[in-house]
């Protein structure tokens, strides 16, 4: 009889699960939901007659793009094992998605990072309305309420613009291709369209999902036309939305910011004409008092006598500068005669002609003012009032 130790038990066991269950799929509900400090996942996945317990270790753990809570309904790839040290029978996870509406969600925030990393729902790029569209484009369905609530607004607030419905589906599978084909087609075969409207009435996130198809985000963005999104109810978001130029929380208000009301309108250019014919009679008044003042004015009233006052004004400063000029020449000459007798007076000639003489040494002429200044046999010349003598040292 062979006898088995616990831990051998347990290890076949782990092999035989992880041999027969390898690489498997389960769905189930999440329970007992823990993320440890290690970095692991830990929780239970369970349906209505069973649970099993999981594990998701860290290395895998950190690349989750969803994280699951308790009570999401998920499938898991894993293999099946046993931790052999406590004989617990779990599943080793690799991946985890979410079921159903938790999986639209996915795809979504999925499709949502692309796309605004792109620049799809970049502000800049997003264009104005045009204050009053002459024509206007509505992609839906034509029997839906959205495009009854859209012709009820417009009739009621300006009747004078001409619409123009292209019929698609707004849900199921083709409805993504259908509201594809339809903006292509606007924009190469109706040019004198203002601005599109796309619109759908309420519902699930099922019902709505052709508005989040990457098809539809992409015709939108490739719009010359501007583009309104107003799809479902204003809790509604959909990828639609954030591309459009504009989103509308519903399609009546589509249709609402789309116009302003025709009797708002006259009533605006009503009051924009008293205005202006007010701004007019303010004009008026203003000029017709400036124009009286200034036939008020000397200069309009007697315009010669301006004339007369300014050739006045030129006789008088022109005998003002000839007097001056006279006085600064005469002042000139003054100063000039007793500069000249000053100089004269310093002059050495002056010295000659009270009988003193100027003794140069020759031949570089030195003037001489010390008898150092010689020696024996140099030559000197004496400059006198009246000629000049050669003289040697002795």
């Amino acid at each position: 009889m062979k006898v088995w130790k616990v831990s051998e038990l347990n290890k076949i066991a782990r092999d035989i699960l992880e041999s027969e269950f390898y690489d498997i799929y389960v769905e189930g509900e999440v329970s007992n939901f823990k993320i440890h400090t290690s970095g692991h996942i830990y929780f239970s996945l369970k349906d209505e007659n069973a649970q099993i317990n999981a594990v998701m270790y860290r290395y895998k753990a950190m690349y989750l793009s969803y994280i699951p809570k308790n009570g999401d309904k998920v499938i898991v790839r894993g293999t099946v094992s046993i931790f052999t040290k406590r004989g617990d029978y779990q599943i080793i996870t690799h991946e985890i998605k979410p079921v159903g509406i938790g999986e639209l969600k996915l795809k979504f925030e999925e499709l949502k990072k692309k796309l605004e990393k792109e620049g799809l729902f970049d502000p800049s790029r997003k264009r104005n309305l045009p204050q009053l569209p002459k024509n206007v484009a509505v992609i839906t369905s034509p029997t839906g309420a959205a495009i009854r609530d859209i012709i009820n607004v417009l009739k009621n607030r300006f009747e004078n613009i001409n619409l123009l419905i292209y019929p698609v589906k707004v849900q199921g599978d083709d409805a993504k291709y259908e509201i594809a084909e339809a903006f292509n087609n606007l924009n190469e075969k109706f040019k004198d369209i203002d601005v599109i409207i796309l619109a759908r009435g309420g519902g699930s996130m099922e019902d709505l999902w052709p508005f989040n198809e990457e098809i539809v985000a992409r015709a939108i963005f490739s719009s010359k036309i501007p583009v309104i999104s107003a799809v479902g109810h204003e809790i509604d978001w959909t990828i639609a939305d954030y591309v459009a130029d504009l989103r509308a929380p519903t399609p009546s208000a589509a249709a609402m910011v789309l116009v302003e009301s025709k009797k708002n309108l006259k009533r605006f250019i009503y009051e924009l004409g008293k205005r202006l014919i007010n701004a007019e009679r303010r004009i008026f008044f203003e000029k017709k008092l400036s124009l009286k003042n200034l036939i008020k004015r000397k200069i309009l009233r007697t315009p010669h006598k301006i004339y007369e006052d300014i050739l006045e004004e030129i006789d008088y400063l022109t005998e003002k500068l000839i007097d001056l000029s006279k006085r600064v020449i005469k002042e000139g000459e003054k100063n000039f005669l007793i500069l000249s007798e000053k100089l004269k007076i310093l002059s050495p000639f002056s010295v000659l002609e009270r009988g003193y003489s100027i003794a140069f040494k020759l031949p570089e002429k030195k003037i001489l003012t010390s008898s150092k200044e010689v020696k024996k046999e140099d030559r000197i010349l004496l400059k006198l009032k009246k000629g000049e003598i050669n003289c040697e040292v002795v």
